[in-house]
Order: C-alpha cells, then sequence, then structure tokens
C-alpha cells in the first residue's frame, strides 16, 4: 500500500469520524422524530464507513488518524452556539448540511491530492461523497 493510499485513507477516517462527533452532538437538540431517524440511519452509515476505513488501515498495520484537535474544539463551540440561538429542526438540518458539504469538499480536494492511491482507496472515497451527498439530500425536507 503506497502513501498516497494510506494518507487518503486517514483523511477520510478522520474526516468521517469528525462527523460522527458532529452528528452525535446535534443529535442530543433534535426533538423531531423524522430528523432523529435520518441522523441515526447516517451515524451508523459513518460508523460501518469508519470500521471499513480501519479495517484497511490495520491490513498494513497502520493507525487511524483522529480529526485535528483545533477543528473538532471549533466545530463543536460553533455547533452549540448556534444551536443555543435556535435548536429548530431547521437550523440542525442546517448545521448537518453544511458539514456534509465540507465533507465532500475535503474528501475530493483529498482525492486530488492523493491522486497515486489505489483503486480500493479511491473507491471508499467516493463512497463518502456519495453517502454525504444523499445525506444532505435526504435533509432537504427540513429546511
Amino acid at each position: 500500500m503506497n502513501s498516497d493510499t494510506v494518507a487518503l485513507l486517514k483523511e477520510c477516517d478522520a474526516g468521517c469520524k469528525m462527523g460522527v462527533e458532529s452528528m452525535k452532538q446535534v443529535r442530543s437538540y433534535a426533538e423531531d422524530g423524522k430528523l432523529i431517524a435520518v441522523i441515526d440511519k447516517y451515524l451508523e452509515r459513518h460508523d460501518d464507513f469508519g470500521d471499513k476505513c480501519h479495517r484497511m488501515l490495520n491490513q498494513v498495520k497502520e493507525t487511524t488518524q483522529d480529526p485535528p484537535k483545533m477543528a473538532s474544539a471549533f466545530a463543536k463551540i460553533s455547533t452549540d452556539m448556534k444551536l443555543m440561538m435556535e435548536k429548530d429542526s431547521h437550523k440542525i438540518a442546517e448545521i448537518l448540511i453544511d458539514g456534509c458539504n465540507m465533507g465532500v469538499k475535503s474528501t475530493t480536494e483529498n482525492m486530488h491530492k492523493y491522486n497515486k492511491a489505489d483503486a480500493g482507496s479511491m473507491n471508499l472515497a467516493k463512497e463518502l461523497v456519495e453517502m454525504e451527498q444523499k445525506m444532505s439530500q435526504d435533509l432537504l425536507q427540513f429546511l
């Protein structure tokens, strides 16, 4: 497994972890059963995706990567601030859609940056992009 493959998998794993953290955070504010169901569905999918990354990295004796501490802290604080002012389904969906868009953007950038990654990791990154796009689409009903 070449260095681009490892780097892409680590970035996908870190991004997925950040998404899980955000979904868990906003879920505690959600009151709409339909919104909670959407969040739970994608929490499970993100957990499964993270497990795939972890297995691929373990095969080559590599460790997973956590999201940068400052990015996680900033995301948590800014989300809490937004939800302290307005914690309805619209705001929660808006925050999650913004997160999905960031995930699509950063994963796509990483696919270009680590363009020598193997087909398996590229396909996994594409799967992450598609999952983020689908989640965003599923959340539009709450806007």
